[in-house]
């Protein structure tokens, strides 16, 4: 018989055994796909095909992935709230998303076209968000509120731990193809695990008409009538904006601080954030634990931020590889903290719990947007000064850091 979940503001008791180790491994998978052409392989790939104006077709060929992956999130959050399948309303989005994503990569690792690069990438980011959303769709459909802590580290833990395994890859190959498919292939498994496992519950309840206005009002919500959720939104835009900078362009800041070439910089940076990208994962999983124990959010997320700014200080005036390590850990530190209290932050401030997809969808707009903005406005940002600006581009970045820590502290809902 199917289940009618459309009414279940009180959530779950408990989450069934071993759903959350199984998420947060699907959750891995997803991002090892989604984080290693980001962080490594693709500004690779953008310097070998576009040439001499790398710089420009690089925030391109992001901006315009970060755009698809930002808008489609909520879109694809709100049509799995509305799925009505044999399969469940989230399985579907998980194992679409998954096949459009690797789709994608497949694209931007055999086409040598910067029309490619910019089709292969806009496919990826829209099919593995719309996997992400349904991921991230199951937690509050599956997990009580006591419990999101330990989610939320997991999840945090899963994103890094994906840069992590990324990072592994390029730091033992240059074959720029296997370090496009090899995580591909481990999403497609992770994924597979979670997706045939868990109990995805078929929904009765009637829909409303989907018209153009409620796919408008999929991608806007009230911060007058939730303000908590509003405050939540700024600061993890205002935190991810500020942290974004050196995950995205540290293949060309070590090559251009080191004097190297891209592919000799994509190694030192594998080798890089494979170190710190596991301390990372440490105090997430950690913090998660944390947050729970005291049950207290705000004040982890203020050390993140703070933490944050002073490591892109320290990262925008490094004047060698020892002290862009030693800027690189404490910003490990400050990205464990922020991604062990991230999400529940955003579960436990949700305008609608009834349907978290779109919800979750539009808090996931914080994480996309800067993605959007920060390569264009970077793009000018290096330029001053005759070029390769990029203690500018730190510096000001650990600005909006601090700007988001403050943020928080109007949350009143939670501590």
């Amino acid at each position: 018989m199917a289940l009618d979940v459309t009414s279940s503001a009180a959530g779950p008791a408990a989450a069934p055994r071993g759903f959350i180790v199984r998420a947060a491994l699907s959750n891995w998978g997803l991002w090892t796909a989604l984080m290693t052409p980001s962080i490594i392989t693709l500004a690779i790939r953008v310097e070998a095909v576009a040439g001499p104006d790398y710089e420009a077709v690089y925030a391109m060929v992001i901006s315009v992935g970060a755009a698809i992956g930002m808008f489609g999130g909520p879109l694809w959050g709100r049509l799995s709230d509305r799925t009505r399948s044999r399969f469940g309303r989230r399985r579907p989005w998980i194992a679409g998303g998954i096949a459009t994503g690797t789709a994608g990569i497949a694209v931007i690792a055999f086409v040598p076209e910067v029309w490619a690069l910019v089709l292969g990438w806009a496919l990826a980011q829209a099919g593995f968000n719309a996997a992400l959303a349904g991921t991230m769709a199951s937690i509050p459909d599956q997990v009580p509120a006591k419990d999101q802590g330990r989610v939320s580290g997991a999840f945090g833990a899963a994103v890094t731990g994906g840069i992590l395994a990324g990072s592994g890859l390029a730091a033992v190959t240059q074959n720029t193809l296997l370090m496009f498919m090899i995580p591909c292939a481990l999403a497609i498994a992770l994924a597979a695990q979670f997706v045939l496992a868990f109990k995805d519950p078929q929904v009765n309840a009637p829909r409303e008409p989907f018209s153009l206005k409620a796919i408008g009002a999929t991608f806007v919500f009230d911060p007058r009538r939730h303000p908590d959720f509003g405050w939540v939104w700024l600061a993890k835009f205002l935190l991810v904006f500020g942290g974004s900078a050196p995950m995205l362009y540290m293949v060309y800041f070590t090559a251009a601080r080191l004097d190297l070439t891209a592919v000799e910089a994509g190694g030192i940076v594998g080798v890089l954030f494979l170190c710190s990208y596991a301390l990372q994962t440490a105090v997430a999983l950690f913090g998660g634990w944390l947050s729970d124990r005291i049950g207290r959010r705000r004040p982890l997320f203020v050390v993140s931020g703070l933490v944050t700014a002073t490591g892109l200080l320290l990262l925008a005036f490094a004047p060698s590889l020892p002290m862009i390590v030693a800027a690189q850990l404490v910003l490990s530190v400050s990205g464990g903290l922020f991604a062990a209290v991230d999400a529940v932050l955003v579960f436990q401030t949700l305008p609608n719990p009834d349907e978290p997809a779109k919800d979750l969808g539009v808090a996931n707009l914080a994480n996309g947007f800067p993605q959007v903005i920060l390569p264009m406005a970077a793009t000018a940002i290096l330029a001053v000064g005759g070029g390769a600006n990029y203690s500018l581009l730190f510096a000001l970045s650990a600005c909006v850091a601090v700007c988001g820590a403050l943020s928080v502290l109007r949350v009143k809902r939670l501590r």
